[in-house]
């Protein structure tokens, strides 16, 4: 945004003047740039300085003489060659095109990164109507878009240096005539201190402006010393960018030789020192091409022939031959100057572009942070965090705090309303029905309801005033269409609109809205019929399905904890008819916990703990249940809600121009042939009571309202969708932010809700939102329960029978008879019965006198057997 970047360019073009000779022992460098700017006049003695400082050292091009050839293009001649080309000078078009100092694209793109971190949504950039700053100012514009910013309006000046006062001043007041307040000049020194002593003497450097100056204003800073103090006072508040070039002890000599270097004329400031590494850059280059062999020779080009008139004479240039070799060496440059390390980036730019960041002070500059393509807004010097993970996150982003225009602290809001005359033209819906929320007094251009109400209590809480005027938009016969009306604000025919206008996805995408200030969301209303008591109202709070299911776990339960503790407890034994008796009565009786029989056993206790918790559950829930169903009107309606609707045929009712038609047909899926609009309260109650739609689907405060006055109807079911009413306003709007704030405001201290309370609430039928269907208990409330204590039961009869098969194989006595072994099973299921129906101490007692029987039988067999020997023996002897 200099025209010190121009010089780069022309220092590569490596032809000499057509005043200059070629000389064997000599390396002559073109250089073209205006003089008579700061960095003219600093580029001129750095350049010098490196010609210099090459010159003293003979290992660098061999004893050779390195000479620059400076032109003064007056801001017209080089200005001249340069409308023709692309301002971008991009090398794909321009392929000997090399940047030595920060690409413009970068210092745009630090720009709307400092626009977007301030919160600002909209600028306004002056400029310099020439080709370079319109390239600048388009590319701001595309990395502002980036960002959800934009540049509102451009002032374009004539180029420097022929802007006059008149001219700037023209432009200024304009601008003081808009919204926006933040102001990006992009121009050169001269017209820009010009800029802001007019926007002084106009008030625009007070409170309330932001003014961000491109590197211009840097340079300014930089190499005058001693400003004059109506230029100080002009430019207080101002922020501006300045190369960043890290600290180095060859920056600090260098910087030192300044004073004698310039005899004191002018301040050191970034683009000398660019322009002295440049000279060394192409030194270097130089010193490796002829390393290379190469020599230095140049021929005529046709091209240029016909070019010969003119201030520059082209027509006598000629072409250095070895351009791809020298390109070639420069692009492969890695060497540190007093600018830091210097390589190039594919598209021939610098590596590590950044920033730093100045705000114009009273003393002169303060540094308030820097930037980077790197890292963004930072308050260290980016070079510490090159060897870090780039972190680009909003929450990463610091710069130091800013003294605005006008000495205050506080950031710039950003705009304003422009005190023009203009007002906010802000659309209201033409109501034919529900006119509680907005309407129009007939004869007059008043307008009242809930809606109006908060949005003139919340337009109190802004800092500022705004002018408006309320719009009826509708033919006035029936309601309009509602995204019709919000569209109405990208045509630009309304400002904002205001009333009960739904936030739904379709709408947020052409508009921004603000905080919702009452809660909506769509609900079904469809007729009912009271439910009047009963000699069996009792069982309403479960269902048929709920009442069998508990039923069967109450003897499932019984009968499990009866096997559990049949063989140990005296309580569950008996004859059969009292076991069974026994059973019934301690399933049901712990329904009341009443039960009067202990459990003994571990996991009939076990099993026991689950069922009085299900139990406890069942009891209190029931409760609850027959409560609200004996003391609340009830009433009943084959419609539970949208699902109902969604499985039948039924035709359904709509309130014209509400967003709730597209909903059912396009996200629902619901037929247009089954949708009927409906234009007042009067037709949807007419429609309900005459069967012309089963049900009506609208929006929550509509049918609150609705309903206040008609008891036969009744909310079905739960709202089927969230959402909220919200004002309206263009993308991007600041205005819709402050009223977010003023009604969160609105919110805190209790005055929406007495807004609220004047225009919605109603006392009849408020009630009368009970509904039998959704306080009868259904199964599927509890079968979590139920499936927990059907497994525990499982378990501790799976757990029981296992032992209880260990304990008979280690109890059954073994039948002696191979004949009775193998007759029949069935005896030895009966003895496993048997084993099951005694209790544990007659089991163990049958079994001792089991087991002594059989030892005394074996005994006298094995008796019989020794006397039957003792026999054979005495007759065998004898």
């Amino acid at each position: 945004m200099n025209l010190v970047w121009l010089v780069f360019f022309s220092l590569v073009c490596f032809s000499p003047f057509l005043h200059g000779a070629v000389s064997p022992g000599a390396v002559n460098v073109g250089a073209i740039f205006t003089f008579n700017t700061i960095n003219g006049k600093v580029a001129r003695i750095a350049m010098k300085a490196a010609e210099d400082d090459i010159n003293s050292d003979p290992s660098i091009l061999g004893g050779r003489k390195f000479s620059i050839t400076m032109h003064d293009s007056n801001f017209s001649g080089f200005m001249g060659i340069m409308s023709a080309l692309d301002p971008t000078l991009s090398p794909l078009q321009y392929p000997y095109f090399i940047q030595t100092a920060p690409s413009d694209l970068f210092q745009t793109t630090a720009i709307a990164e400092m626009v977007s971190y301030y919160g600002w949504a909209e600028i306004i950039a002056v400029y310099s109507d020439d080709d370079q700053s319109r390239n600048g100012i388009t590319a701001l514009g595309d990395k502002l878009a980036e960002r959800r910013c934009k540049i509102s309006y451009k002032a374009a000046l004539p180029p420097d240096p022929l802007a006059n006062r008149s001219d700037v001043q023209g432009e200024l007041v304009k601008i003081l005539r808009m919204e926006p307040r933040i102001i990006v000049l992009h121009t050169f020194s001269r017209t820009g201190l010009l800029v802001f002593d007019v926007a002084q003497s106009l008030g625009m450097m007070d409170n309330g402006f932001a003014w961000i100056a491109t590197t211009w204003l840097s340079t300014v800073l930089d190499s005058n010393s001693s400003l004059p103090t109506k230029t100080i006072n002009s430019i207080q508040g101002a922020l501006t960018l300045r190369p960043h070039t890290p600290d180095s002890k060859r920056k600090m000599d260098f910087v030192s030789r300044w004073n004698k270097l310039s005899n004191g004329s002018i301040g050191l400031n970034p683009y000398g020192l660019y322009a002295y590494d440049t000279v060394w850059m192409i030194a270097n280059a130089m010193k490796m091409f002829l390393d290379q062999g190469n020599t230095i020779s140049f021929s005529n080009d046709s091209k240029l022939s016909g070019l010969g008139s003119g201030t520059l004479n082209l027509g006598a240039l000629s072409i250095f031959d070895g351009g791809k070799q020298l390109l070639k060496n420069i692009l492969q440059t890695n060497m540190t100057g007093l600018t830091g390390p210097i390589q190039f980036n594919p598209d021939r730019s610098l590596m590590y572009p950044s920033y730093d960041i100045l705000n114009a002070i009273e003393t002169g500059y303060k540094q308030i942070g820097y930037w980077s393509n790197y890292s963004g807004l930072s308050v260290v010097p980016p070079e510490t965090l090159y060897g870090q993970p780039a972190n680009r996150s909003s929450s990463s982003q610091h710069l130091l705090s800013v003294v605005w225009p006008g000495g205050v602290t506080t950031r710039p809001r950003g705009w304003v309303f422009p005190d023009n005359g203009r007002q906010l033209k802000i659309g209201i819906p033409d109501r034919v029905s529900y006119q509680d929320f907005v309407s129009k007094l007939n004869g007059t251009d008043l307008v009242k309801g809930y809606c109006i109400d908060v949005f003139l209590a919340a337009i109190k809480f802004l800092p500022y005033a705004v002018p408006y005027k309320f719009i009826p938009f509708g033919d006035g016969h029936k309601n309009p269409s509602y995204t019709e009306l919000v569209n109405q604000i990208t045509h630009g025919v309304f400002d904002a609109v205001i009333g009960d206008v739904a936030i739904v996805t379709n709408r947020t995408r052409v508009v921004d809205f603000t905080q919702p200030y009452i809660e909506s969301g769509l609900v079904v209303v469809a007729p009912v019929r009271k439910l009047n008591s009963s000699a069996w109202a009792f069982l309403r709070p479960f269902t048929l399905c709920m009442w069998v299911v508990t039923a069967l776990f109450f003897l499932l339960v019984g009968a499990v904890v009866w096997i559990l503790e049949h063989r140990i407890n005296d309580e569950f034994r008996g004859p059969p008819k009292k076991q069974v008796v026994t059973i019934l009565w301690f399933s049901f009786s712990t329904m009341f916990f009443a039960h009067r029989e202990k459990t003994m056993s571990t996991l009939g206790r076990l099993v026991m703990i689950i069922w009085l918790f299900v139990v406890l559950i069942i009891n209190s829930s029931y409760t609850a249940s027959l409560t609200s169903i004996l003391t609340v009107q009830q009433l009943s309606s084959p419609i539970k809600g949208i699902d109902t609707l969604l499985t039948s045929n039924d035709r359904i009712g709509f309130q014209v121009g509400s967003f709730a038609q597209n909903y059912l047909n396009e996200e629902l899926s619901i037929a247009t042939t089954r949708l009927v609009a409906l234009g007042s309260p009067e037709e949807y109650a007419t429609a309900l009571a005459n069967g012309t739609v089963a049900a009506i689907v609208d929006e929550r405060p509509y049918m609150d309202l609705f309903l206040s006055e008609h008891c036969e109807f009744s909310i079905r079911g739960q709202e089927f969708t969230k959402s909220g009413w919200g004002f309206a306003f263009p993308r991007d709007s600041p205005l819709a932010i402050d009223m977010s704030t003023a009604i969160l405001n609105l919110s805190e201290n209790g005055d929406l809700q007495k807004i609220r309370d004047k225009w919605l609430t109603r006392k009849a039928c408020s009630s009368q939102s009970s509904e039998s269907g959704s306080e009868q208990l259904q199964l599927q409330s509890f079968w979590g329960l139920f499936l927990i204590c059907g497994i525990a039961c499982f378990l501790a009869l799976f757990i029981y029978f296992c032992i209880m098969l260990r304990q008979f194989s280690r109890y059954l006595p073994e039948d002696s008879e191979p004949s009775v072994q193998g007759s029949s099973r069935s005896r030895r299921l009966q003895t496993f019965l048997s084993f099951a129906d005694d209790k544990v101490d007659e089991w163990k007692s049958k079994s001792k006198r089991k087991r002594g029987d059989m030892i005394s039988r074996e005994d006298e067999s094995v008796d019989g057997s020794e006397r039957n020997q003792m026999d054979v023996s005495q007759e065998t002897y004898k």
